[in-house]
């Protein structure tokens, strides 16, 4: 993820924050990266530099969202106290907005109707013909939120690519999201989970035999 406070999203909607300094020990992002900014979907990366405090510009400062050259520095030492130097080295990431992304709206819906529930039901029998995936699948990203993909799919014994491609599917059913790295199960899975999770049964309780009896 690339994260942003909530003043800077506007602006990065509408292109006139189309640059971001972040003083990391070592590159985050990379060109030409799709990285999720919460809430409000994707943010690409055009380019990527490392810059002295000295280079960085008045017109950087507001394409960055800032009145002043001044105003961005006052920022970053609130981000992080350590001194800002003339000389000290910054990421320049420049960025543009690339839409909400593959996140569905539904997504963020914490319950579901009668009919959803019923087009839920249809589609997810739809992609358990052939063999039942779905429910382990988000079994499994909900015991392991956030973990790559990679150490995901041996679970199920396949190809990192083929679990993604799975995962894919239930995403666009609005039942995950993803993240820069792994998955959650979104607030619509978690109700479908309600539904289509089996109950968990009660264990038999086991009692003495009574007196006089074998």
């Amino acid at each position: 993820m690339l994260l942003f406070q909530k003043r800077f999203h506007a602006g990065l909607r509408d292109g006139s924050v189309t640059l971001t300094f972040r003083r990391w020990k070592k590159p985050l992002v990379r060109p030409a990266g799709r990285y999720r900014c919460h809430p409000i979907g994707v943010l690409e990366v055009d380019a990527l530099a490392q810059v002295t405090v000295a280079e960085i510009s008045a017109e950087d400062a507001r394409r960055s969202g800032f009145a002043s050259k001044a105003e961005l520095l006052a920022y970053m030492l609130e981000a992080a106290p350590e001194p800002l130097p003339p000389e000290a080295t910054v990421y320049r990431v420049e960025l543009h907005y690339g839409g909400d992304g593959d996140r569905v709206e539904t997504a963020l819906e914490a319950s579901l109707s009668e009919d959803a529930r019923r087009e839920l039901e249809k589609a997810v029998a739809k992609l358990d013909s052939s063999e039942p995936w779905t429910l382990r699948t988000l079994l499994l990203i909900r015991e392991h939120p956030r973990v790559a993909a990679s150490k995901l799919a041996p679970h199920f014994d396949l190809p990192t690519p083929e679990f993604k491609a799975r995962v894919v599917k239930l995403k666009k059913l609005g039942l995950t999201q993803s993240f820069e790295v792994g998955y959650e199960v979104s607030p619509r899975g978690h109700a479908w989970l309600t539904v289509a999770e089996p109950p968990k049964r009660a264990k038999a309780k086991v009692r003495p035999p009574k007196a006089g009896r074998p």
